[in-house]
């Protein structure tokens, strides 16, 4: 696991992350019933973990995703020509529905 975001991003996450837990701290002391307090307070922990430790899983997924090769996805209009030169040899039509 290593660092994947800068020092400033990182600065930037711990202090929105104090900041907000800050908010939803005071929020919590006049309505402690209210479930979703907790739930903002641990995404503000996180933004606290994650400067601190400079590590983010949600960049690291996308870094991950980016990597791969966009040729196996990649959609090429010779494919396109190809496959209509193989349904005219065949002698079928294309029927448009519309």
């Amino acid at each position: 696991m290593r660092p994947n975001i800068g020092i400033v991003n990182a600065l930037i996450r711990i202090t929105a992350g104090f900041t907000i837990l800050a908010w939803i701290t005071s929020k919590m002391v006049r309505k402690p019933y209210r479930d979703s307090y907790i739930f903002v307070a641990l995404l503000a922990a996180m933004k606290i973990g994650e400067g601190i430790v400079r590590y983010c899983p949600i960049t690291d997924l996308f870094d991950r995703y980016q990597d791969h090769d966009d040729d196996d996805y990649a959609f090429e209009f010779e494919d396109l020509d190809d496959f209509q030169q193989q349904t005219d040899a065949n002698g079928v039509e294309s029927i448009n529905p519309s």
